[in-house]
């Protein structure tokens, strides 16, 4: 079976295109009528950089890995026609040392949605139609708003930082950097239990956001902090998702003594880490990448209403209009969760 599909392909900076495409589904896997996808910060990077960190687009790519879609043909007989899923862009290999202890995170041939760290690059969701492992499909109800269930992925990226942290029940907890990731952390914070939220941010419209996600007190960046130092720090737990050095320093300065921080956001070495302050007090610095059953989490949370994330959403765009989306999506005084509609 031959299917003609469109394809949003990024071929290096401020350079993307959607062309026509041949796809031939030979009865593996599954074959998925894409409906819609969320535009991610990798996306983004490889539209305005050519490149994410130190990998760059060395020949055309499809991008996207916040896909949803519906089933037109599988080889699980439980995957009918017409059934909706989510799609997860994880593919693990499955036999390296990693898969082998489910920290499939970590595979060392992981081969993820719109990526260009293999080479040749990993195509991503934002297509017509793509064969993906049938494992990859999470099926959710049809009646469930599509603009709702594409949140899957960045939803598993942050309960996965959550369970870094050992969880949040009953903790304070300081959300550094309120983006798309860190307004999703503060919905998982709350509807895990977490007894208090302040944020920080340099954008009064992301705390807005974060306010409408659960947040308990919302702070500008440059707001004084003293009384959350005092005693060697009031959180239990912090998360970092903006990728600043000084955000990280300040999370270091307001977690307790004893406390967790959980580096979300990407950014780049700090020159003068405070090591000195992360020894006397004890603190556990662990990252977070991805997710592993989180996926999964995600899908049934979303399904069930225990999180609401269309404060975020920020508007769609056709597919065939993806330059634009690209454009407005990278305008934080304006979007936050932008999506591309197939």
């Amino acid at each position: 079976m031959t299917l003609s599909t469109h394809s949003c392909v990024v071929k290096g900076k401020q350079q993307v295109e959607v062309i026509s495409q041949r796809v031939t589904y030979q009865g593996e896997g599954t074959l998925v009528k894409i409906s819609r996808g969320g535009i991610c910060g990798s996306d983004l990077h490889y539209y305005q950089h050519g490149k994410v960190g130190n990998f760059a687009i060395k020949m055309p790519m499809i991008l996207g890995h916040e896909v949803i879609g519906t089933v037109e043909k599988s080889d699980n007989s439980q995957l009918k026609p017409g059934q909706k899923v989510a799609i997860n862009p994880s593919k693990a290999c499955g036999e390296c040392q990693y898969c082998l202890t489910e920290d499939t995170n970590q595979c060392l041939a992981m081969r993820f949605f719109g990526s260009a760290m293999m080479n040749p690059h990993v195509d991503g969701g934002f297509t017509q139609y793509k064969i993906v492992d049938t494992a990859q499909c999470v099926p959710f109800d049809a009646s469930l708003d599509d603009r709702i269930m594409v949140f899957a992925e960045p939803l598993a990226v942050c309960l996965h930082a959550v369970n870094q942290a050992g969880g949040v029940a009953d903790k304070r907890v300081f959300i550094s950097g309120v983006g798309p990731i860190g307004c999703l952390l503060v919905g998982v914070a709350k509807a895990s239990g977490a007894r208090e939220i302040v944020c920080s941010d340099i954008s009064p419209r992301a705390l807005t956001l974060a306010d409408k996600l659960g947040a308990s007190v919302t702070l500008l960046a440059n707001d004084e902090m003293t009384a959350y130092r005092a005693q060697k720090g009031a959180f239990d737990v912090s998360f970092e998702a903006s990728g600043h050095p000084s955000a990280l320093t300040r999370c270091i300065d307001v977690t307790r003594a004893r406390g967790c921080i959980v580096q979300v956001g990407m950014g780049g070495d700090i020159p003068q880490f405070p090591m000195m302050t992360v020894i006397a007090k004890e603190l556990r610095i662990v990252g977070t990448f991805r997710f592993t059953h989180e996926f999964t989490t995600a899908v049934d949370w979303l399904a069930s209403g225990k999180i609401n994330p269309l404060p975020l959403f920020s508007g769609e765009y056709s597919y065939r209009e993806v330059d634009e989306a690209l454009q407005f999506a990278g305008d934080k005084q304006q979007a936050s969760k932008v999506q591309l509609v197939f």
